[in-house]
């Protein structure tokens, strides 16, 4: 039946109807008939719902956007922590090369000198 004959008999049913309770009736048989017809009628969201998800996703949105801000931050404690832990460890290279080296240079002058003597 096509859909100006479903809409018509509709009417007629709703004005055959004797009393509310057989109105109401046809009228959820309507929806029924309906929801067969056009299943995504049932997933059809209304502006509160629209209104409602988005406030829920500001709010995630806005936990997410906090919790990269504290990443942030202990990320940047971090590097600032490992910069010193590397700029001690190369102090401390540091004296051993100058005291390596001077250990080399004393025996290299003890052998000069001892050649020297010999």
């Amino acid at each position: 039946m096509s859909a100006m004959g479903s809409a018509v008999e509709f009417y007629d049913k709703l004005l055959a109807a004797e009393d509310d309770r057989s109105r109401a009736r046809v009228i959820a048989e309507g929806f029924e008939r309906l929801e067969e017809r056009y299943p995504e009628v049932r997933e059809l969201v209304t502006q509160t719902h629209l209104s409602e998800m988005e406030r829920r996703l500001q709010k995630e949105i806005e936990e997410i956007r906090r919790e990269i801000e504290q990443i942030r931050r202990g990320t940047v404690e971090t590097e600032g922590r490992l910069r010193l832990e590397i700029e001690q460890v190369r102090s401390s290279i540091l004296r051993w090369l100058v005291g390596l080296m001077a250990g080399q240079t004393a025996v290299i002058l003890a052998a000069i000198f001892a050649m020297v003597q010999a």
